[in-house]
């Protein structure tokens, strides 16, 4: 009888206990799940097999679990060029040991929540778009090892907390907007022999503390001077800020006077040629023929790939995605959400007013297209252009500062495209009385290729030659699209709704991200 008793009970022990680390799971998978929810662009699938209905999270791409697979100790997605934001509910996911989310499109802020992760060794959020100051509370990830927040926007001074972590070897914040001193003041000089580098940590604040090997504070704009228990990094490690040394090449007294950190990224040389550049590299000089035939096959492909275009609004698709916001709360969840956008990102965008257009697009008579999210306007510029004007229809109460922030980033980089073979964008229009969102587009007066191959009687209009000239085009414009810019435009899927054809019809590709942004709100 005792015997039995022992069992059983030595089974309810063990039942529960299964039970409780399945809470804990399922606790983790909900972070997991709100972390895909916030992504609204995955090119390359990569989030495609997180099904909670159906698959064990264990299994999901990026992430790694215990040898018991009772919690999430590793989030490893870089490279997938994801678009969105980085959910708070990461916090949640207290046994993660590595986040590493490098080489991404993420934008917003880091969050907070993150100090949460207790057990945090690695996090690794650089070559993002992140932008706002880089949270006091990172100073509570005290077993952390390594930080990389490289190549993103952060701004603000680097925090004082950052002293607290006694664990961080390695350290990359180069290429962002920081500005202020390093945070590495020590009380006494740089020590000469270990005794004294004891001393001299249990009497110094900021970075002199740490256990730093590698670190990297260039193209920032810090001022001061180096801090001597720093003067073991590599002299590279400062370069392209605003501090005061003779010996490392620093930004120019104008860019350090006359300009805040706000108003510019640190000055990288660009990867993708000037406007002038890349016309002269296209005039110059006949091609080898394998490479137009190259063009020609790349061209043909792409015919048979599926792209929803940019103004997928002219078209009469109104079947929308099933996509999750989790942004989209009530206006007493919103105002509790803190969303830091750079009032700089769109100063070198033409901004129209809610009545040039109206009067561009008489009085807003000229619809020639419609979407339950968007209505589209016909309109010709005053001594400009034709214009196709993209009305967001969203009510004010529904917007967000994430959505103004995604909007802007949007905005932001369609106009960094500039090629004879992609759409065009002319700026855009936000105005709050009344609530305005619009995007302003060169009009493409042919209309689709979708049209012309199959809604005119044979595609009679549409010569061979004007299907070869189509065809190269095409493969020149997703040609700059994934290669000649920086960072690149990745359009994994294409079909002839997202060509646009001009009046002697050159080809248009419209890009996705637009698409992406009309779709999802």
């Amino acid at each position: 009888m005792k015997l039995c008793t022992s069992l059983l009970f030595m089974g309810l022990v063990s039942m529960l206990s299964f039970v409780a680390s399945a809470m804990v799971v399922s606790n983790e998978v909900g972070a997991l799940s709100t972390f895909k929810e916030a992504v609204y662009e995955d090119p390359h699938m990569v989030l495609s097999n997180w099904n909670t209905l159906d698959s064990d999270p264990c299994d999901w791409n990026g992430v790694s679990c215990t040898g018991t697979r009772d919690h999430v100790i590793k989030l490893n997605i870089s490279g997938a060029l994801l678009r969105g934001f980085l959910a708070p509910e990461i916090g949640k996911i207290t046994y993660l040991q590595e986040l590493i989310l490098h080489g991404n499109n993420l934008i917003g802020t880091i969050p907070k929540e993150l100090s949460a992760l207790k057990s945090l060794k690695v996090l690794d959020l650089g070559k993002n778009q992140l932008s706002g100051p880089i949270p006091r509370e990172i100073g509570n990830l005290t077993q952390i090892v390594k930080i990389n927040l490289q190549s993103n926007g952060l701004t603000g001074r680097l925090p004082s907390e950052l002293a607290n972590l006694k664990y961080l070897q390695e350290l990359r914040l180069d290429r962002n907007k920081l500005e202020g001193p390093v945070p590495a003041a020590s009380t006494s000089n740089f020590p000469s022999n270990m005794h004294e580098l004891y001393a001299t940590n249990a009497n110094s604040t900021g970075f002199c503390r740490s256990s730093l090997k590698v670190a990297d504070f260039s193209y920032n704009f810090l001022v001061g001077s180096i801090p001597k228990c720093l003067e073991y990094l590599p002299r590279t490690s400062f370069q392209g800020n605003c501090l005061r040394v003779k010996d490392v090449k620093q930004r120019t007294k104008v860019q350090c006077a006359g300009a805040s950190p706000a108003q510019g990224h640190p000055v990288v040389k660009p990867k993708h040629l000037s406007k002038a550049e890349h016309e002269s590299k296209h005039e110059g000089g006949s091609k080898p023929a394998w490479l137009l035939a190259l063009e020609i096959a790349t061209g043909t492909m792409v015919g048979s790939l599926f792209l929803i275009g940019i103004f997928t609004a002219i078209q009469r698709f109104n079947n929308k995605s099933s996509i999750i916001i989790p942004w989209k709360k009530s206006s007493s969840e919103k105002e509790q959400i803190s969303v830091y956008i750079d009032s700089e990102m769109l100063k070198n965008v033409t901004r129209y007013s809610r009545q040039e257009l109206e009067v561009a697009c008489e009085d807003f008579s000229n619809i020639i297209g419609s979407s339950p999210d968007s209505v589209v306007y016909k309109g010709t510029m005053k001594g400009g252009p034709e214009i196709a004007a993209i009305s967001l229809c969203i009510k004010e109460e529904n917007w967000t500062g994430h959505l103004e922030l995604y909007f802007q980033r949007e905005v932001a980089d369609l106009a960094r495209i500039n090629h004879e073979n992609t759409g065009k964008l002319l700026g855009y229009c936000r105005e709050n009385s009344p609530f305005t969102r619009m995007l302003v587009f060169d009009y493409a007066s042919n209309g689709t290729l979708y049209e012309h191959l199959h809604c005119y009687e044979e595609g009679f209009r549409l010569s061979w030659t004007r299907r070869m000239k189509i065809i190269i085009g095409i493969a020149r414009g997703l040609k700059y699209l994934h290669n000649e810019i920086e960072p690149p435009f990745t359009i994994s899927e294409l079909n002839s709704n997202a060509i646009y054809l001009t009046e002697d019809f050159s080809p248009k590709v419209c890009m996705q991200p637009c698409l992406n942004f009309l779709a999802y709100i």
